[in-house]
C-alpha cells in the first residue's frame, strides 16, 4: 500500500501545473489538472498523504483561477481527468485516519459551494456532487465508503443550490449512512438458525466477526462464500474459533434460505431475522445484498459494506 501511495504521490508532484493566475485563458483548450504538492519537510508516506488528501482541489477550486468554460470542462479541465484525480483521492484517503479524510471531504464541499457562487459555468459543484455520489454512495463501487458520504450528504439537505425534494432525499442517506460507521459499535440483533435457536450478534465469541448479509441464490454472494471457504489463512481462523462467520438473511423467503443450508459451512452462524427489523427498522443501511461487515470481539466495526479483498486481506495479516 505504501508503494502505492508513494506512487501516487511521486505522479503529483511530476505533474505539477502552471496557474492561470487572474489573467484570462488565451486559448480554448483543457488546463492541465493543477497537481498540490505537500512540502518538503514531509517525510513520512502518512504525513503526505494527510497534507494531500487535504489540499487535492486547492488549485481547481482557488478564487483567482481563469479557466476556459465548457460544459465538458471542470473549472478548465477535462471531466475524465478530473474524475480519474477523483479516484486517486479516494483511494489515497483509504490510508488516511477518518477525522483527517471526513475533514477534506467537507472542506472539498465548502470550497466547491464557493465556486458556484462566483461561477456556475465552472462545473465544480455538480461535479463533485456526481462524483461524491457514484464513488464513495453507489453499492457497486469498489471505493464506496458511507461514512465519508455522510457529511457531504448532510451538508446537501441544506445547501442553496439543492432543490427541495432532493435535499429530503440527501437528508435521509446521511442519517442512513451515519449507521454503524467505522469504530463505533456495531448494532446488536436477534437471529435465528436453522435449529429454531435464538442467539444475538453481540453474543458471539471471537476475536474477529465477518457479518455477512446474503441471499440465496445470489450469484455474488456465493462468490464470497467460495472466496472465504477457500481462503486458507481465513478458513484456518475460523475452524479455530479465532473468526467467527455470521450470514444473515433478512428477507421473507424462509424455504429459499433453507434450501441453501448444504451450502454454508457448519463452523459459521447461519440465520435469519425472525423479527424482520434489520431492513424494516433499518438497523443497518443494506442497499445491496451482498454486504460485508467486519467487527473486532467488542463488536466495534472495523469495515462497513467492505470489498471481499479487504476483507481477507486484512484477516491474512492478523496473528
Amino acid at each position: 500500500m505504501n508503494m502505492k501511495i508513494n506512487h501516487i504521490i511521486l505522479s503529483a508532484l511530476a505533474i505539477l501545473a502552471v496557474s492561470c493566475g487572474t489573467r484570462k485563458a488565451e486559448q480554448f483548450q483543457a488546463l492541465p489538472f493543477p497537481d498540490v504538492a505537500p512540502p518538503g519537510m514531509l517525510e513520512t508516506v502518512q504525513d503526505r498523504a494527510a497534507y494531500m488528501v487535504e489540499h487535492w482541489w486547492d488549485r481547481i477550486t482557488e478564487e483567482d483561477r481563469a479557466y476556459p468554460c465548457d460544459t465538458i470542462l471542470v473549472s478548465g479541465v477535462s471531466k475524465d481527468v478530473v474524475e480519474q484525480k477523483f479516484a486517486n483521492w479516494v483511494d489515497v484517503m483509504s490510508i488516511v485516519d477518518y477525522r483527517t479524510a471526513s475533514k477534506a471531504v467537507v472542506r472539498l464541499y465548502d470550497r466547491a459551494v464557493k465556486c458556484e457562487r462566483r461561477d456556475t459555468s465552472s462545473n465544480v459543484f455538480e461535479t463533485f456532487t456526481h462524483l461524491m455520489e457514484k464513488y464513495l454512495y453507489d453499492p457497486n463501487s469498489p471505493l464506496r465508503n458511507e461514512d465519508l458520504y455522510g457529511p457531504y450528504a448532510e451538508r446537501l439537505a441544506g445547501c442553496e443550490f439543492i432543490d427541495e425534494g432532493k435535499k429530503v432525499a440527501y437528508s435521509y442517506d446521511a442519517r442512513m449512512s451515519a449507521l454503524n460507521r467505522v469504530g463505533t459499535m456495531a448494532t446488536d440483533f436477534r437471529f435465528e438458525d436453522k435449529s429454531g435457536r435464538v442467539r444475538r450478534l453481540h453474543d458471539i465469541k471471537a476475536d474477529h466477526v465477518i457479518l455477512f448479509f446474503s441471499n440465496p441464490g445470489c450469484e455474488a454472494c456465493m462468490e464470497i462464500i467460495n472466496a472465504l471457504k477457500n481462503t486458507p489463512q481465513v478458513s484456518s481462523l475460523v475452524s479455530s474459533g479465532k473468526v467467527a462467520v455470521l450470514n444473515i438473511y433478512i428477507d421473507e423467503d424462509l424455504e429459499a434460505w433453507r434450501s441453501y443450508m448444504p451450502i454454508y459451512p457448519d463452523e459459521w452462524y447461519n440465520g435469519f431475522d425472525p423479527d424482520f427489523v434489520i431492513r424494516t427498522d433499518i438497523l443497518y443501511n443494506v442497499r445491496a445484498i451482498p454486504s460485508l461487515y467486519l467487527l473486532d470481539k467488542d463488536k466495534t466495526v472495523l469495515m462497513k459494506d467492505a470489498v471481499t479483498d479487504r476483507v481477507l486481506n486484512y484477516l491474512a495479516n492478523i496473528n
